[in-house]
This record gives structure tokens, sequence and C-alpha cells, in this order.
């Protein structure tokens, strides 16, 4: 005992603390102490609370069945929970049908005031621009046939490379490119003629075939020409897009021959394929691995840049030794890169190509060729590369350090 006292010597407790420390605490410490340099284990902390359960007696069975007991009454609280949640369902549900109900009788009988209508001749104009916002069953999708003007051969064959001249149009579907094509009428604009005025709606965008036209802005009080129009330049499309009244008046220079489209064609067939080819698009570059890392507006934005091309089997759709201009994405089919007659790579779906000649602006530094019966590339511009890509270059110039 009187060995033992010199551990507790000079502790600043009571005598019958200090006996309380060397009866009953410093044999269970000496044990447990004696046991962790024993074991060495490699989490002191969790041995040793361990080691305290089993020496007070503590069963690992009963703590499990604690453990049991908890997960059971709290699964027990998430299925009633549910329950709640369901009937709150109900409640709302039955609740909102009412107020709908409330709401009808409401229309039947309640008039607008004179001073919220609008003039007859605004009626029409408003309801179309509202309806474009609106959700529900009022947004459902109304038929749509698009007008057809007769054209001469010479008149589609005019059109049609006007057309792939504008970014608006060359990425069209064949099919809604033909239908665009007869839908637009030929107008004739004499030198001088006004075709659009400031802050007027809109309800037809224009394609220039012939001609110049000049964009005119009041500004501080005086027209100023802001841009001039040429051929194959698109106007008038900022109202159809926005909804927004014309942004500036456009004159023409002299005789020009133009194309005019109306909002509904504009709006169910280039604004939807435009939107559909987007969603398409978006969906398959998260299938790119390249791409699929960065964030969805980004992707987005690519998406907009992709132009189709279509290939036979057997095309080259880059050549070795040729210079480079464009950057492609495998959307369908098979391909294989080849130097000379040796063949070095396979192409898939998801995977790219042609970013050497564009990252080195350096020639092709292999042929590219298609394999399958048919294939489907997805293609981007050098300026395009350049501008949406440039985050990724590093990683391209790494993973261009592994070809052959």
């Amino acid at each position: 005992m009187a060995a033992n006292a010199s551990v507790v010597d000079g502790l600043p407790f009571t005598d019958d603390k200090k006996k309380y420390i060397l009866e009953q605490l410093d044999p269970i410490l000496e044990e447990m102490v004696s046991d962790v340099l024993t074991e060495v284990p490699a989490q002191p902390l969790e041995f040793m609370v361990s080691w305290l359960r089993k020496r007070s007696g503590l069963s690992a069975v009963g703590e499990q069945m604690s453990l049991s007991a908890k997960n059971k009454a709290l699964k027990q609280e998430l299925k009633q929970i549910k329950h709640s949640i369901e009937e709150a369902g109900q409640a709302m549900g039955a609740h909102q049908d009412e107020e709908e109900e409330e709401e009808d009788d409401d229309d039947e009988c309640d008039e607008i005031p004179e001073s919220f209508k609008k003039p007859e001749g605004q009626m029409n104009r408003a309801r179309q621009s509202v309806s474009a916002e609106a959700y529900g069953q009022w947004n459902q999708k109304k038929a749509f046939t698009p007008p057809s003007y007769a054209k001469t051969d010479d008149q589609k064959d005019r059109l049609t490379k006007t057309l792939l001249k504008s970014f608006m149009f060359s990425s069209l579907e064949k099919k809604d490119m033909e239908t665009i094509l007869m839908a637009m009428e030929e107008v004739k604009i004499k030198a001088g003629e006004k075709v659009i005025t400031e802050g007027d709606d809109g309800d037809f965008l224009f394609v220039i075939e012939t001609g110049s036209l000049e964009c005119i802005k009041v500004i501080d009080g005086s027209p100023k020409v802001v841009k001039t129009c040429e051929v194959g330049d698109v106007f008038g499309e900022l109202a159809l897009l926005y909804n927004c009244p014309r942004a500036a008046s456009v004159v023409a220079k002299g005789e020009c021959v133009c194309w005019k489209l109306d909002r509904e064609s504009f709006n169910h067939i280039v604004k939807e394929s435009a939107a559909k080819k987007r969603n398409q698009y978006e969906n398959f570059l998260k299938s790119v691995s390249l791409i699929s890392s960065i964030d969805a507006y980004e992707r987005s934005q690519i998406a907009d840049a992709l132009i189709p091309e279509t290939f036979k089997k057997g095309d080259v759709i880059v050549r070795q030794d040729e210079a480079g201009d464009k950057f492609y994405i495998v959307e369908e089919g098979q391909l294989y890169a080849k130097k000379g007659e040796d063949r070095v790579m396979d192409y898939k779906s998801g995977d790219y190509f042609g970013e050497l000649a564009l990252l080195k602006n350096q020639p092709r530094a292999a042929s590219v060729v298609v394999e399958s019966a048919e294939a489907k590339v997805l293609s981007m511009s050098r300026l395009s590369f350049s501008k949406m890509l440039g985050p990724l270059t590093s990683l391209l110039s790494r993973q261009a350090t592994t070809y052959k």
C-alpha cells in the first residue's frame, strides 16, 4: 500500500478519493494498459472501449439486440411518416379539385371590367404572345400545316443555295429544309423601300438572295446605319425569336430579292428543329468521354456548334498530309485511321478525331476512312473548336501523345 501510495502523492484530492484511486481505478487501469501493450492495436481507443465493455460484462449480443431494436423502431417511424404523407397528398388533391371547380364557376360568372380590356385589334396578337409562354393544357401543340408557294426548279435551286449560307438553316434536316423551302415567299424590293420599321411588331423574317439592305436605328434622336445585310444574311429574326418589337428599321440600298418566312412556320420548324437538335446532341455528348466532364451549359454550346455530316463506306473523311480545318465526333458507324497503308486506329460511336491538325496547326497526321456501310459524324469548325474546347486543350494534348 505504501509503495502504491506514491502514485497519488501530490494529487489535489482528499484522502478518501486517493484511496478510491488506489483500490478501485488503479487495478483496472493497470490491467487494461497491460492488455493494450500486449496487443498493440492500430486503433487503441476503440480497443479500450471494447475492453471496458467486456470487463463490465456488456456482451456483443446485447449490443446487437439494442441496434436491432433501434432499427425496428426507425422502420416503424418511417412507415408512419410515409402513411402521413400519402394522406396529406390525397387531401391536397381533393382540395385542389374543389378549388378548380370554384375557379370554373368564377370563370362562368365573372366579367372582365371594361378598363382591363384591350382594343379589338390587339386581342388576337396579344393572345398569341401569351399562349407561347403558357403551361399545361393551354400549351398543347396545335396541328400545323405550313404554307406552300409554287416555285420553279431554278428558284428552288437559288433559294437552297442561299439558305445554306445561313447558320440558322444550314443544320436543318433534309425534310425540314424542303418544308421551309416551300413555305418561303419571294419578295422583290425596290431601292429605298423600307421593309421593316423600328418598334413595329414582327411577323416575318427575311433571307437575302440578291442585293443589300441597311439596318437603321434611331440613336440620340438621329437615324444611324448600324449594319449592312448582304446576300445570304437573315434579318428580322430577333422579333420572332424573342417575341419583341423590331429592333431597327431595314431599308433597301438598291433593288433586292428576298425570301420571307412567317412566324408560325419559323416556330414550328426552324425553332423546334434547333431545340430538337440541341437535346439530341446534348444527350449524345454525355457519352463522349472528352466532353462528358464539362458542365451542362458548355455542353449545350458545343451541341449548337456541331454540324451533322453523313458518309458512305470507303469515303475518306480526312486525308493524310492535307490541311485540316475541322474536328469530328463519331455519332454512328465504324471508321479507321491509316498512315500510308498501315491501319493505326479504329473509331466507333463517341470517339473523336481531327484534333491534332487544329491543336498543332499542322497537316493531317493520318487518313480516316469509313468502314461501315454508312457513318454519321458531327463536325466542328476550327473557330468553334478553339472557342468551345479551349479549356480542354491540355487534356487533348495529353491524349494525343498516346497515338501511334
